[in-house]
């Protein structure tokens, strides 16, 4: 049973495609991880963090929207039969994405947006499926929102560089179907509002050009984090980068600037790759931060 969550007139659930343990923390963490944090801390850490051996648990997934008048998607996962050369993890995978999204209430012809954090191979998957030897879009009557430097950063030479291997033609096969089929809202630089309940705001470091979404409804509110963190030990230690964060000081800024805004707000954090809910409350602990599942 998927879990909703309720934010004023909206509801929220998490569609998840993948979980993923037995991640090794000195990778992840490449450079940060400190073994000392999770021996001093493992006994009032929120349990699903770790697996048996002090390995990461990970996930991938879409949150669902439902708002009065629309049914929207945030960010659509890894995709199934990608040819990712520098990602074989993540390639040709046959999983029953469609089928959980079902259980969620939801057909791909009842999306009316996908709204894109960034378009890492991990958040733009399910834009498209292969169909007859061709990608086609995977919610046909739906307009895919995303940031213009992220399309234009990930379609540019510029993007052909080692940070950015793990998503090698994640754009050609994800991204450019829904562009040439004139399905594409880009969303400035400075982000700004979209309908009548949502805000993409600047976050960039981990990608270009990287934005949060917020929701705002019924005097409530939640923040749809992307790729700011990728695992509740960053709330603890907002230092830490993942070994996917391309633009490393510019990532650790859009963190801290985040963790500070929803610790002083009742704010549900929805984030894409916390393992469990994948949701849950940041709050102040003496100087730092501490993480509650919801």
């Amino acid at each position: 049973m998927n879990k909703v969550y309720q934010v004023g007139d909206a509801t929220v659930t998490r569609v998840t495609e993948m979980t993923l343990s037995g991640v090794p923390p000195e990778i992840y963490f490449a450079g940060s991880w400190d073994p000392a944090f999770l021996e001093k801390n493992r006994d009032t850490l929120p349990a699903g963090l770790i697996d048996g051996d002090s390995q990461l648990v990970v996930s991938i997934g879409t949150w669902v929207v439902k708002t009065p008048d629309h049914t929207i998607l945030i960010d659509t996962a890894t995709g199934n039969d990608k040819n990712l050369p520098y990602n074989p993890e993540l390639s040709n995978l046959k999983l029953p994405y469609l089928d959980r999204l079902l259980e969620a209430g939801v057909t791909p012809e009842d999306v009316d947006y996908v709204l894109l954090t960034h378009l890492h191979v991990d958040h733009v998957g399910w834009n498209t499926r292969l169909a007859g030897g061709n990608w086609v879009p995977t919610f046909p009557n739906a307009t895919y929102v995303f940031p213009l430097s992220e399309q234009q950063y990930y379609s540019s030479p510029a993007s052909h560089n080692k940070e950015n291997e793990p998503n090698f033609n994640a754009y050609e096969e994800s991204v450019l179907p829904v562009v040439e089929a004139g399905m594409v809202k880009t969303i400035p630089p400075e982000g700004g509002e979209f309908l009548d309940m949502f805000k993409f705001i600047p976050t960039p470091g981990h990608s270009i050009g990287q934005m949060s979404i917020s929701l705002t409804s019924g005097g409530e509110e939640a923040l749809f984090g992307a790729d700011v963190m990728h695992h509740p030990f960053q709330v603890y230690h907002p230092e830490w980068n993942s070994m996917y964060c391309e633009f490393t000081e510019q990532a650790r800024v859009s963190r801290r600037r985040v963790l500070d805004y929803v610790a002083d707000r009742p704010i549900i954090y929805f984030s894409t790759h916390f393992p469990g809910s994948s949701a849950g409350y940041v709050t102040r602990d003496g100087n730092g931060f501490k993480w509650e599942f919801i």
